[in-house]
């Protein structure tokens, strides 16, 4: 077997010395290429070659989310084509890694290599759902390229959280939980549509959903993480199934304590629920279109601001070492 790991030398979580022994740990079961990204978009492009290629059999991500989210793109660049294309395996680390753990996958880098390498050895892999966002044809959106992602998209107040994220750690900050909620607390009191929201949710053969607030799409439970705590904002996403949307129209000072302790309180059972909160499961196709240009962002990569983005949902998309 031919394999290609796409390491991130600023993965928060993995030294320099752990990368040396799992690169060591791999190589010694498969013919390995290790490479080092050097810029950002690094991965999707090392992902793209190895699609392109007619020899590597397997690519590992070592890296957090946003490594991840690299690869999968660039694997995906030409459309899903499970049989065709290279295997999927990931070593998580990142500060979260939402879409490793929810494969089931340990959260230490280490002890995610060694379920890695049993797998492999037992053949054992899983074919996955992907989303894909586009900007929608006919408004001024059209033309913004397709981007996959791997387990959550949200176009609203949780992508202004990731980008106010985002520029934190440009000045220097460590990606931490205590910093999200920090930056949670400062968009909700500078949100300026939280009592009257500008996204309306349209889907084929239903009634739009309008003024919402906040929009979170999910391809899979849980949303994320904080530290070793799930958190289910759409329980019921699944890999096997299309994609779940979470709206919350109302985001007042009580609306807000209310939901965020149900999301802390969450389950596989029970998400968000009340008067409110719209919850819609399984969605082949749906558009989110917002009277004002808005944060969007895919597996907690901010990308800047949208006024209307077409999420597809497609099933069997990957296969992926589990």
């Amino acid at each position: 077997m031919r394999a290609l790991l796409v390491v991130n030398p600023a993965a928060t979580t993995t030294s320099a010395r752990t990368r040396d022994v799992l690169i060591h740990a791999l190589a010694s079961e498969m013919k390995l290429e290790a490479v080092t990204t050097e810029y950002r978009g690094h991965a999707r492009d090392l992902g793209r070659q190895a699609a392109e290629s007619q020899d590597v059999d397997l690519v590992v991500a070592l890296g957090g989310d946003g490594t991840v989210n690299e690869v999968v793109n660039g694997l995906l660049h030409a459309g899903p084509d499970p049989e065709r294309l290279p295997r999927l395996a990931v070593v998580p680390g990142g500060s979260t890694n939402v879409f490793a753990r929810a494969l089931g996958l340990p959260n230490d880098a280490v002890e995610a290599t060694g379920a890695l390498l049993d797998a492999l050895r037992e053949g054992s892999e899983q074919t996955v759902g992907m989303g894909i966002a586009a900007g929608t044809p006919g408004t001024e959106d059209e033309g913004v390229p397709e981007r996959w992602f791997t387990f959550c998209a949200g176009l609203g107040f949780d992508a202004g959280v990731v980008g106010r994220v985002e520029q934190q750690r440009e000045r220097g900050k460590r990606s931490t939980h205590a910093l999200y909620l920090r930056q949670v607390v400062r968009q909700f009191l500078q949100e300026p549509n939280r009592r009257h929201g500008t996204i309306t949710l349209e889907r084929p053969g239903a009634d739009p959903v309008t003024d919402l607030v906040l929009s979170i799409v999910c391809n899979t439970a849980p949303w994320t993480y904080l530290g070793n705590r799930p958190v289910y904002a759409a329980p019921k996403a699944s890999f096997d199934t299309g994609l779940d949307v979470l709206g919350l129209s109302r985001m007042s000072t009580v609306a807000v304590a209310r939901y965020a302790t149900q999301l802390l309180t969450s389950s596989p059972e029970r998400g968000p629920q009340g008067k409110h909160a719209a919850s819609l499961h399984d969605l082949d196709q749906f558009t989110l279109h917002s009277k004002v240009p808005l944060p969007l962002q895919m597996d907690g990569d901010h990308l800047g601001l949208r006024t209307s983005v077409t999420f597809t949902g497609v099933r069997r998309a990957l296969r992926v070492i589990v």
